[in-house]
């Protein structure tokens, strides 16, 4: 009986796993910019800081929704930067972010082709990936 419940239980937090939202690159800009460009991807940017509160609620809230994931992870390169920190506070200023959150879609060359403010639910997102 125990083998089963033990079974179960990894069955149930395997499907648990398999479901995720968008997985943003680890690594720099430029590293970013060669995968993207390598795959055939596009760009997606989310300019955020520690403090701003909205940023947290849309990583938290529609960064992981499933739907957006899979839309956001087989057409992007994905990124998260901080535009306090690292290379954040450049690449802030090259593409005229002026308040958080920010998002930009860029070619992998760094062509923004598009840039949104502010809070974006899930249509709002799956509406910006096409």
């Amino acid at each position: 009986m125990r083998t089963i419940v033990i079974a179960a239980f990894a069955m149930l937090l395997s499907v648990n796993t398999m479901a995720q939202g968008i997985e943003f690159f680890q690594g720099t800009y430029a590293e970013a910019q060669a995968k993207a460009k390598a795959e055939g991807k596009t760009l997606f940017m989310d300019f955020y800081t520690s403090w701003c509160g909205p940023c947290k609620m849309m990583a938290k809230k529609y960064f992981t929704l499933e739907s957006v994931g899979q839309v956001y992870n087989a057409k992007f390169i994905c990124l998260k930067i901080d535009a306090e920190k690292g290379e954040g506070p450049a690449l802030a200023e090259k593409y005229g972010v002026k308040a958080y959150p920010t998002l930009v879609y860029a070619k992998a060359d760094g062509t923004q082709t598009k840039k949104v403010m502010g809070v974006q639910d899930e249509t709002k997102l799956l509406g910006l990936a096409k």
